[in-house]
């Protein structure tokens, strides 16, 4: 029997509340960057290429100023500098983009996992995509840091696995559907 001292118990409390206080805080920031019409459950997307065309015309429809061919090398060049998959199902591909006003992000279950050379070599089937304005240098690795913390929760990516249509997906996302 392990019995812990006061000391270790408020440790204990504070490090949960601190892993709370993560979760909510990137959860606000997916709500920021996040939109329902680039939310997409189920997606269609029989390889890492066909799955940026997607993207691009996902990301496209919503924003004006941003041109698919763009998005697309954007997403491809930075793909092959290294794999944007985290492993256990997971990717994040990210970018900067010209023309870029401010933060966009997109979230997608895939309808079957694909192969995406993750560190795992696990297919994946959910992604959230980061684009940020050019510039943005710092911000840009600032908000991937929080996506990543927030996706290494199984407990979120299974919430998200779990969701059958966009709206849910999109709900769970930026509110955790606790």
């Amino acid at each position: 029997l392990h019995v812990r001292s006061r000391r270790q118990r408020q440790m204990c409390i504070r490090d949960s509340k601190n892993t709370e206080d993560t979760k909510d805080e990137a959860m606000h920031l997916l709500s920021q960057i996040l939109t329902p019409e680039r939310t997409v459950c189920h997606a269609h997307g029989p390889s890492k290429k066909r799955l940026f065309e997607t993207i691009a015309e996902l990301v496209c429809a919503n924003e004006p100023l941003l041109h698919y061919d763009n998005i697309l090398n954007h997403l491809i060049t930075r793909e092959k500098l290294g794999s944007t998959g985290l492993g256990q199902g997971i990717a994040i591909p990210h970018c900067r983009v010209g023309n870029c006003t401010q933060p966009l992000g997109a979230l997608l279950s895939l309808e079957k996992p694909i192969p995406f050379d993750a560190p795992d070599e696990q297919p994946v089937d959910l992604l959230f995509v980061l684009l940020v304005p050019e510039e943005a240098r710092q911000q840009h690795l600032d908000i991937l840091a929080n996506i990543a913390r927030l996706f290494n929760q199984q407990q979120f990516c299974g919430q998200l696995r779990a969701a059958r249509d966009s709206c849910t997906l999109y709900e769970v996302a930026c509110s955790g559907a606790d």
